[in-house]
């Protein structure tokens, strides 16, 4: 069993019109799961509607205690890239774990988002990876504690 957690950030973000700005959504993650034929065993629960830059302390609480709490080895979490790497960082605290979060650089509903390829790459890695946390973006595995996103080339890389 995969248990995924999903938190907001820009994978589900919803534009309404032309004088409004992206909103986060209901989670896009089942839809994408049941459109691409996914039948590996999972179950998904939606933790947050938040932009990863306002999430604080507290809301990465919300997230170690799900993941500290659920019974299945297997964890991936969808989240803003902006601050995944926080919250990364304070998840490696827990063992015996796979970890992979991974989020969009543009949103499910918008045409040409990496979200689709983003999930799917992390659904094989933490079924693959062993047990730790780990950053699933743009086809490659990053260890959050090294990790930064780069904004002006949206991706991430390897801080030095």
């Amino acid at each position: 069993m995969i248990d995924i957690f999903t938190t907001g950030g820009t994978i589900d973000k919803v534009y309404f019109d032309a004088l409004s700005e992206f909103q986060i959504g209901p989670t896009t993650l089942s839809q994408i799961l049941t459109d691409n034929g996914v039948h590996a065993a999972h179950r998904v629960t939606e933790l947050l509607r938040k932009d990863s830059l306002d999430m604080d302390d507290a809301d990465r609480q919300i997230i170690y205690d799900a993941v500290a709490a659920s019974d299945a080895a297997h964890i991936l979490i969808t989240h803003g890239t902006d601050t995944m790497v926080q919250t990364g960082r304070l998840l490696s605290q827990i063992s015996g774990k796979t970890i992979v979060m991974t989020g969009a650089m543009q949103p499910f509903r918008v045409r040409g988002s990496d979200a689709e390829f983003n999930v799917g790459f992390a659904l094989a890695a933490v079924q693959t990876l062993p047990a730790g946390v780990y950053v699933a973006m743009n086809g490659m595995i990053f260890d959050p504690v090294r990790a930064e996103k780069d904004r002006a080339g949206s991706r991430f890389v390897v801080r030095d």
